[in-house]
């Protein structure tokens, strides 16, 4: 179900990402730091599936806010004229690795003890 809904999205993604026009460079930081935030934000949702304890709600709210908090640490930076967002930044892609290391370690180990149960069951024949 996941699966079709991350199918979906980037097939979505890919045929408006073709057809939109381009971001100026304007407003490119703040697009840059709001997708940064948000793919946090999924990993995370995609690590509490496999941890079984993924909240709809706290997904939602988590993805917009990150989102949102992300773009507003962007402007205070740009007014104060430092760059706030590379806290942001390190902090998002940070929890980004964590998470695609606790995916990696699950499927890991799903398709090793599967791959150990086959072999185990040729034995047996």
């Amino acid at each position: 179900m996941i699966g079709i809904a991350i199918l979906i999205g980037c097939i979505l993604g890919a045929i408006l990402g073709i057809n939109a026009p381009m971001v100026s460079y304007t407003y490119s930081s703040y697009l840059a730091i709001a997708i940064i935030a948000a793919l946090d934000s999924v990993f995370g949702g995609i690590t509490s599936v496999i941890k079984k304890n993924f909240d709809l709600k706290i997904f939602i709210t988590g993805f917009f806010g990150n989102a949102i908090l992300s773009i507003l640490l962007t402007i205070l930076g740009q007014k104060l004229d430092v760059d706030i967002y590379l806290a942001a930044i390190v902090v998002f892609v940070g929890r980004m690795f964590t998470n695609l290391a606790i995916i990696r370690r699950y499927y890991v180990d799903k398709w090793s003890n599967r791959f150990i149960n086959n072999e185990q069951g040729k034995d047996k024949n």
